[in-house]
């Protein structure tokens, strides 16, 4: 099982000292946040994509480039990549391209993101997202697996004889996540291909993750992949940590109260209880994560947020170093304990070629 760190890459006013990072100062905040979790034995780094204030990682590629030639053990991905706006040949290129850079320490999590405006930006129709995700994402299968590739579709230009350089590493393309909250036809797609499915459940309540995972458990199976339990799965998670957990709620609170995606309504306690989402110990950290194999059987990807909305880099550093010295180490032991042996693996470069069980699909998902 994996265990990692994913960001969004907010610039946020901290509301204790009244001060915002600069921009310069939250991208360079996020290159130390990923070495900081390959020193501490963390597995994966993953960050999202925006083209909005107030975030910054408008080109995860090129971050994660930068951040292959600081690492050596890392797996470097995204959280996520937006499959509708941008063109499925410049995700080909990008990603086999840092694939060979970081010597196949690379996947990448497909989306549609959280931001509707970002569609006319990129010239496309936000009523045609999850249109937009099946077609550009069939397209970018045939580029990563086909050499030539003679295509033509509703959302982009044709392509008659066309080659996607560099290749992907070894002939094996970048292992895909799809991530989505509230989608069906997402997890539909997922299933139908096979991929893996990363419900990024933070915001959402334990039930509605549940439906989500087993609607896509159950979809891999008829599709022919394996069995529910093979299916590939990731979740999200988001933390603070104190010695005491006293400490950790006053602490933590102030960035609570002040997030517009989580203050304004229900109490931080109660919001702790209907979501993910743990304040206190590394001891209840590990408590409440291991409860969602409870839930959601077991998995493969375990992502931790640690710096959104404004929480100081000193703290998001420390919280990192609590994963990775007294929390991961624990989950890694109680997660492998009865776990069956027909479970898979977290993927790894090679993943798909080593298990066997692509396809050749003749038609679309059935979304």
């Amino acid at each position: 099982m994996q265990f990692g760190i994913f960001t969004v890459g907010d610039v946020v006013t901290d509301p204790v000292t009244g001060r915002a990072p600069t921009e310069h100062e939250r991208i360079k905040a996020m290159v130390a946040i990923a070495r900081k979790a390959e020193e501490v034995g963390l597995d994966v780094f993953a960050m999202g994509e925006h083209h909005n204030p107030p975030f910054v990682p408008s080109s995860p590629t090129t971050m994660l480039g930068y951040i292959a030639a600081q690492t050596e053990r890392l797996i470097l991905s995204t959280s996520t990549t937006l499959i509708t706006t941008n063109d499925p040949v410049k995700i080909a290129e990008d990603f086999a391209m840092l694939q060979h850079l970081a010597d196949g320490r690379v996947d990448l999590m497909m989306g549609r993101g959280n931001t509707g405006p970002v569609y006319p930006w990129f010239g496309q129709d936000i009523r045609q997202g999850i249109n937009l995700a099946i077609e550009n994402y069939a397209l970018l299968r045939r580029l990563w697996r086909e050499d030539i590739v003679d295509w033509e579709g509703k959302f982009r230009t044709p392509l008659q004889g066309f080659t996607s350089t560099p290749r992907p590493l070894d002939g094996v393309p970048p292992f895909v996540w799809h991530g989505s909250i509230r989608s069906p036809e997402i997890a539909e797609q997922a299933a139908y291909y096979g991929d893996g499915f990363f419900h990024n459940n933070i915001f959402w309540p334990a039930d509605h993750t549940k439906r989500m995972v087993e609607l896509y458990r159950a979809r891999y199976a008829h599709y022919g992949h394996g069995t529910p339990e093979q299916a590939i799965v990731g979740l999200g998670g988001h933390v603070f940590m104190r010695r005491r957990s006293q400490d950790a709620i006053r602490e933590f609170r102030p960035f609570f109260d002040h997030s517009p995606l989580m203050g304004g309504g229900i109490s931080l306690e109660g919001y702790m209880e209907q979501t993910p989402l743990t304040v206190g110990t590394p001891e209840q950290v590990i408590e409440k994560t291991l409860t969602f194999r409870e839930y959601f059987g077991d998995y493969q990807r375990q992502l931790f947020l640690v710096d959104g909305g404004g929480v100081p880099q000193k703290a998001v550093l420390e919280q990192i170093d609590m994963l990775g010295e007294e929390v991961v180490p624990v989950l890694r032991r109680e997660f492998a304990k009865n776990r069956p042996a027909h479970v898979p693996d977290a993927p790894l470069h090679g993943w798909v070629a080593a298990r066997g069980t692509e396809r050749a699909p003749s038609a679309g998902p059935a979304v």
